[in-house]
């Protein structure tokens, strides 16, 4: 009698196993890893991301900002998380659509590592000349450049950074071959562009905002397939007769493996968020136009932006080794 109660308890216990570890898994914050530092435009939004799961879930999440190989240390972080949905990744495009055209020895594989969840936001590029250039708009940059070739030099935030392979999509589509300078960041860029050192910048519409409305510099075009909000007066390069599209976007992950239930709950928590009227307001405050999707929708955007991206790396020749 003894052993059969003994069984019975041990049976009973084991049944409970299951419950008992997913009630700890619920105890545990939720992380939400961005793969740089905290300060910036990407870090602000990872918190406001925090701030939705935690009313969402009725569950504590947390940011976590792990730094490192331009992206990719917080990326593998993720991968290597247990997928038990407790662990998330908000990243920038590059490292989950660029970086695989980009760095021969990647220790991930952005489509077969990660699992979509949710598109957050999404923001354009533009092209802006500095006050010592003598043109009003982009059809009579192309001129200027064609008849003065050596000023055929452009700026961006940083080598290997979007704006960077962008610059090098507008030199061939206007059969242009446009030199680079990559600087620490889109304020020196535009230090030298105001101050005459270079005769253009491409960066994100915000980082030119400011200086574009103080008429310091000026934007010529926009990169998405409709005009900014942020300058409505500005057309895009598709309107202007250039065939060249570019944006980037902020978008969630989760390790591999995670289950479909949890993926699809918080995308729908997410999406659900960014899209509320304040929240688009709080965001275009950012730069930042808020989007929302399901995993698969995702997952295709993904796919079709690596598509589009992976000439005009080539094209640029850049090579982080170097």
């Amino acid at each position: 009698m003894k052993r059969l109660f003994a069984c019975g308890v041990a049976l009973a216990f084991a049944a409970l196993a299951p419950f008992t570890a997913q009630a700890q898994l619920l105890q545990q914050p939720v992380r939400i890893v961005f793969p740089f530092a905290a300060g910036g435009g990407g870090d602000a939004l990872a918190r406001i991301l925090a701030e939705e799961l935690h009313k969402g879930l009725n569950r504590n999440v947390v940011v976590e900002n792990k730094t490192g190989g331009a992206g990719q240390n917080g990326v593998l972080e993720v991968v290597n998380s247990n997928p038990d949905g407790n662990s998330l990744l908000l990243t920038p495009i590059a490292p989950v659509v660029v970086y695989q055209n980009v760095y021969k020895n990647l220790k991930y594989d952005p489509f077969k590592d990660l699992k979509p969840v949710a598109l957050v936001a999404d923001f354009e590029f533009a092209i802006a000349v500095g006050p010592n250039v003598p043109v009003k708009t982009l059809p009579e940059l192309v001129t200027w450049l064609k008849a003065n070739p050596k000023q055929a030099t452009f700026g961006s935030p940083g080598a290997g950074a979007l704006p960077h392979f962008f610059g090098v999509l507008f030199g061939k589509a206007v059969g242009i071959d446009m030199v680079h300078v990559g600087y620490r960041g889109s304020s020196a860029a535009l230090t030298d562009l105001i101050g005459g050192q270079i005769p253009i910048v491409v960066t994100t519409t915000t980082d030119l905002l400011a200086t574009h409305q103080d008429g310091k510099i000026r934007i010529l075009a926009t990169s998405d397939s409709k005009r900014s909000p942020l300058v409505p007066e500005v057309p895009t390069f598709k309107e202007l007769g250039y065939n060249i599209e570019g944006t980037a976007w902020y978008a969630v992950f989760a390790p591999a493996k995670t289950p479909d239930d949890v993926i699809n709950k918080y995308s729908k928590i997410i999406s659900d968020a960014v899209q509320r009227p304040e929240m688009k307001a709080r965001l275009l405050k950012m730069g930042l136009y808020a989007k929302g999707s399901t995993p698969a929708e995702l997952g295709k955007l993904q796919k079709e932006h690596a598509d589009r991206w992976a000439p005009a790396v080539k094209a640029s020749g850049f090579n982080p080794a170097k």
